[in-house]
Parts: C-alpha cells; structure tokens; sequence
C-alpha cells in the first residue's frame, strides 16, 4: 500500500492560510476605522452628525464663495497689472505713511482675534467693541492673574488682540509688505496701563511658529489721545514669552499680524482704545537695528 504523498505549500498559498485564518478578526479591527473614515472630528462631550456630508452642504452658500474668489483672484490681477499694491510706481515710491488698520465700523472687527487666558482654564476677560462714535475700536474686560487649578499651569494673567493674518483669493497666504517704511504709527487711549505691542512675520523653519518680535507700549491714562512712534528697528526677537540671544531684525516684507498683549499682573479692569494703526517712513531715523548680534564662536 502506498503511503499518501507529503504536499508542500508555498509561501504564496502560507500567506493565502494565514489571512484566511485571520478573516473572523478583520471586522473586529476594522470597526473603529470605518468609525474614523466615516466620520469626522468632534470635540469630547459633542453629538454626532449622522447627516451624510453630501447633504450638509449648501449650494448657494458654495456659489457665494466661488463668486468671492473669483472676484478677489480678478482684483489681486488688476492690481499688480497697476503696480505695488495696487497703486502706480510713482505714487508707491513717494509714499510715506500707509493706514494699515482703522475702524470706521463693525466689519472692521472682524480682522481681528480677541482671546485670554480663560481658554486655559483662567479667569480673565477679554471683549472686543466699537467706540461711542463708531469710528475707534475699544479693548476692555478683567484681567486676573489666578492660575487654573490643572496641577500644571503655575502662572497665568494675559489678555491678547490680534489682527487676522491676510488671504488672498482661494484662501492663498499672502503678507504685508512694509519695507517702504521704517515706523510704526498708532493712535491709542489707555488707562495707563504698560502693553506689549507684537509682530508676527513669517518664519523660514517650522520649529521657528513661535518666534514674535515685541515691543513696549505705555499708555499715559486719562480724556487725551496719544500718538506713539515706534521704529521697527526697536523691536526684539522672542520665543514663547522668552527674549532670545540670537537677535536679528525683522522682516518688513512678510508680515502676518500685529497684536497687542497685556499681562501686568495687576488684577483689575483694563481697556484700551485705538484709532487707527498705520506705518509710516522717518526720514530722521537712520537705525538699521537697535540690538548688539554677537558671533559665537567666532573664527580665528
């Protein structure tokens, strides 16, 4: 009698066995990933859509839109077919003092971005407002210095307000365009209070998203308006609160936004209004930068 024949498998039909064993746990697995690529993102404690995407979304509201970019694509074409910014040669080299931001009325408040440190768990307040004439915008609310008790945040007090960065048509990025000018111009009334003016640009490196140039800003309290000059050269270089050793000017051709920050450590009301926020060319000043940049290690 013949003894039945060994059958040797290959590593091709190994592989067909072992995912076949392997196929009452696919769904298993497979469950949280239809989950994940079904929906979407929702924050802890909020309901889930069921309402397929294709029926949340708003036509007209999507026509609007592609009418806005188009319209915003045709004028960003128009002007540089004109000159810089829109505006003849000429009239771009004889320029000497630009109007950035002014607030004339309530779409002007959309450009900017209120926030504190409550969104860290704090208790200050930040609010953002018109003035009484509708011509100034009003910066007010509580500051209060108390960590959140997290275990973790040891220090806490700031209240912020910050332009939004510009778009260009289809959500491109785009940047200001300040190398004409040499100065800051702001119109403000304080309460007295000391404000940290900073300027974002954009960075080369990724690990550099935290880098803001800052500058004091001290306001005098009291009926009368106060006009303050300050030169770009004047700002420093800082990372996440901390002043860095590495310092270098700023980049006057890709900047982002300005803000204004506040963290005092004195607990209380503030407020803070702004006429208007401008850039302006000083021919009497002539520093290319205020700060010292040392060489380390330097070659012998």
């Amino acid at each position: 009698m013949a003894l039945p024949r060994a059958t040797s498998f290959t590593p091709a039909v190994r592989l067909l066995g072992s995912c076949y064993k392997q196929t009452p746990f696919v769904p298993h697995l497979s469950a949280g990933w239809r989950d994940i690529s079904g929906g979407e993102y929702r924050r802890p404690g909020q309901p889930r859509y069921n309402t397929p995407i294709w029926k949340r979304f708003d036509f007209h509201k999507g026509v609007q839109g592609m009418q806005k970019h188009f319209t915003l694509l045709k004028e960003e074409f128009l002007s540089r077919w004109i000159g810089p910014e829109g505006k003849p040669l000429v009239e771009h080299m004889l320029e000497q003092t630009r109007v950035i931001w002014e607030f004339r009325g309530p779409e002007s408040l959309d450009q900017w971005t209120v926030s504190s440190d409550c969104e860290i768990g704090g208790r200050s307040e930040a609010y953002l407002k018109l003035g009484r004439n509708n011509t100034t915008c009003l910066l007010y609310g509580t500051l209060c210095s108390v960590p959140p008790r997290d275990g973790e945040t040891r220090y806490s007090g700031y209240c912020t307000m910050r332009s939004k960065p510009p778009k260009g048509s289809f959500d491109s990025k785009k940047h200001h365009d300040w190398t004409s000018f040499n100065t800051l111009h702001l119109r403000i009334r304080g309460d007295g209070r000391p404000w940290m003016i900073n300027v974002g640009a954009e960075t080369y490196f990724s690990h550099q998203k935290d880098d803001m140039y800052s500058y004091f800003l001290y306001t005098r309290g009291g009926p009368y308006w106060q006009d303050v000059k300050i030169p770009f050269s004047k700002f420093f270089l800082s990372s996440r609160g901390r002043i860095q050793d590495d310092q270098h000017p700023l980049w006057l051709d890709k900047i982002n936004t300005v803000g204004f920050t506040l963290g005092d450590k004195a607990d209380g009301p503030f407020q803070l209004e702004i006429d208007f926020v401008a850039v302006c060319n000083d021919r009497a000043h002539t520093e290319q930068f205020a700060y010292e940049a040392y060489k380390r290690n330097p070659e012998v």
